[in-house]
């Protein structure tokens, strides 16, 4: 069917699941069967970790909860939000500044849809995959701060800032970054806070790793009167509360720009599914949590160092942060992450490559061609030998 005669714009899907497709042509089973390495995945065990909670069996459901959900999200849901970054982060927040959504991209996509159109968004040149889509497809100005090998994958404050007169910005970043793992923490999250988050300026932090750095780390802590700012901070149980499928994300801002969001929801989303809420309620209990603010951590530290003394030991190049659960590599030689992954799909494995995190999406003329993302959120400890043996062998194939 021709462009002109279908009634939908046609739209690709984002960069990973390009690859996930090619993967499954050559090896004839999806990833994340049983039989594949699932490197290229940007998801948690899903399982108790030593030393952290054991994950709900069940929620109890009577036949109020069948009824629609609230817009903005069930109120004990809402408190339990606002609670846990008032105990951990001593966030001055209340239930009125949280929007329950279907997950955390659902809730940047609000806010960028709902965003004023003379506001420019500022954005880092190496990033979160779907941003492009979703600053393309919805048509917001934006301009990109340098984030290279030339400064390790960390702009400072300054690089973010833009000071042309009489114009309003947005800036927006994943924290700890995926894909980097670079995490803004202690003085410099607080400059950005403060620098960035009042008057002409807005700040929209993804934190759906916030739990992945030691010790976790929130915008949240650094703001002083959230009600009287353009902070935006988008959280989610799919990350550091390991429970990805059942879709519940959230938005904490301004109690003004909260119903705004919750106005939208009354007519764009309905609300979101009572039972994932209270499942996300069982997982926001302060035993559970502080368990997890302990274990998270712990785990996903040594698996960093792990895979990463093995990667230096293979002649790849880390320029990973201290955050998140991936490592952000460089290869060796010539040698770029798309023929990379045409060698590790004949081994049941791949991995994300750069280009797909490249905000100019320039593909083979990518600064970034050479580098991949490796994802070990996903991986128990005894896939470690197998999986480096895997590596060694794709990397040493003509």
């Amino acid at each position: 069917m021709t462009q002109k005669s279908s009634f939908l714009t046609h739209v690709a899907p984002m960069g990973i699941y390009e690859t996930l497709y090619a993967f499954q042509d050559v090896f004839g089973t999806p990833m994340g069967e049983p039989t594949t390495h699932p490197w290229s995945q940007g998801f948690p065990l899903t399982t108790q970790l030593p030393g952290g909670p054991p994950m709900p069996e069940h929620v109890q459901l009577d036949s109020t909860d069948l009824k629609y959900p609230k817009a903005w999200g069930q109120p004990e849901l809402r408190d339990a939000i606002a609670g846990y970054y008032t105990h951990y982060y001593g966030a001055k927040i209340d239930a009125e500044n949280v929007m329950v959504f279907a997950g955390g991209r659902p809730g940047l996509i609000a806010l960028l849809l709902f965003l004023q159109q003379d506001i420019h968004v500022r954005i880092a040149s190496t990033e979160y995959t779907p941003y492009w889509d979703m600053l393309r497809l919805l048509k917001r100005d934006h301009s990109l701060v340098k984030s290279s090998e030339h400064n390790r994958f960390s702009p400072s404050v300054h690089d973010y800032l833009r000071n042309e007169e009489n114009e309003r910005n947005l800036i927006m970043l994943s924290n700890p970054c995926n894909p980097t793992g670079v995490a803004r923490h202690g003085d410099t999250l607080k400059a950005l806070v403060e620098k960035a988050s009042f008057g002409s300026s807005g700040l929209l932090v993804d934190e759906a790793y916030e739990m992945f750095h030691n010790p976790p780390t929130s915008a949240l802590a650094h703001i002083e009167n959230i009600d009287q700012s353009n902070l935006f901070v988008c959280g989610a149980a799919t990350k550091g509360l390991q429970a990805p499928g059942i879709r519940i994300g959230w938005v904490v801002a301004a109690k003004r720009y909260i119903e705004i969001l919750g106005n939208f929801s009354s007519f764009g989303m309905g609300g979101v599914s009572r039972p994932s809420q209270l499942y996300a309620l069982e997982l926001l209990q302060r035993e559970r949590t502080d368990l997890a603010h302990q274990a998270i951590p712990e785990f996903y530290s040594n698996q960093r160092n792990r895979y990463g003394e093995a990667f230096t030991d293979l002649g790849i190049e880390l320029f990973s942060g201290a955050g998140g659960f991936y490592h952000w590599c460089k290869l060796p030689g010539e040698l770029t992450a798309s023929q990379l992954n045409k060698r590790l799909f004949k081994h049941g494995a791949a991995i994300l490559k750069g280009t797909d995190c490249d905000m100019a999406r320039r593909e083979d003329q990518s600064p970034l061609r050479q580098f991949f993302r490796f994802s070990f959120g996903p991986l128990m400890p005894d896939s470690f030998e197998s999986d480096i043996q895997i590596l060694k062998q794709a990397l040493n194939e003509n």
